[in-house]
């Protein structure tokens, strides 16, 4: 399934998530161990869906802007500047631009990602 590309188109662009969320093939978190779905892609901006299967992770990484990670369902446990982060349901964490961070789930989860692309 290709990304959804969202550029408002208007002054605002409302998603209802339990809807997006459907748009995850849970065939591809079964076989890879994620997928991602993005929402909205304009400019800097980026809101992505990503789905991590029961026991996965998100490898250690960084963006250059600034991130946001919401815990939309399941479980998640975040690492970054040599601490675990737990997060339950409807947690959000803010990680500073350039922070390598890593994700991982025991029982599985689906976060939202935002992320601006400094340039």
């Amino acid at each position: 399934m290709s990304p959804v590309e969202r550029q408002l188109d208007g002054p605002v662009l409302v998603h209802h998530l339990r809807k997006d969320e459907q748009t995850i093939d849970r065939d591809l978190v079964q076989k890879h161990g994620r997928s991602a779905r993005t929402l909205v892609k304009e400019g800097p901006l980026r809101l992505t869906l990503m789905a991590v299967a029961p026991g996965g992770d998100i490898p250690t990484h960084k963006a250059e802007g600034p991130v946001s990670i919401q815990l939309i369902e399941g479980d998640a446990s975040l690492a970054a500047n040599g601490e675990s982060y737990r997060l339950v349901v409807g947690d959000v964490i803010v990680l500073a631009p350039g922070l390598e961070h890593s994700v991982t789930s025991k029982q599985g989860c689906v976060l939202l990602l935002t992320v601006v692309f400094l340039g």
